[in-house]
């Protein structure tokens, strides 16, 4: 799903326009970002939870040469599905 399409079926789930469907979901994910970035985890109960942890630096190969590259270290945002979603999924 495109988030063109999730907008569309928020808009339609929640009976408002496309255009506020998307103002609500670019909410949505700059709130995410700026907790994830002021305290490093927010949790959605029934959801589930947003984290962000560190990567090791790390040594891979590059595809078209084979040739070894170091990779740096880097945050990334991790999730875990909470029970209520992960049930809804079986």
């Amino acid at each position: 799903m495109t988030k063109a399409e999730l907008v569309g079926v928020i808009a339609k789930s929640a009976e408002v326009t496309k255009d506020k469907a998307a103002k609500a979901l670019d909410a949505f994910e700059t709130s995410i970002a700026k907790e994830l970035k002021k305290s490093g985890k927010l949790v959605l109960v029934g959801f589930g939870t947003f984290s962000v942890v560190k990567r090791k630096a790390r040594e891979g190969r590059n595809p078209q040469t084979g040739k070894a590259i170091k990779i740096p270290a880097k945050k990334v945002v991790k999730f875990k599905a909470g029970k209520e979603l992960a049930s809804k999924v079986k």
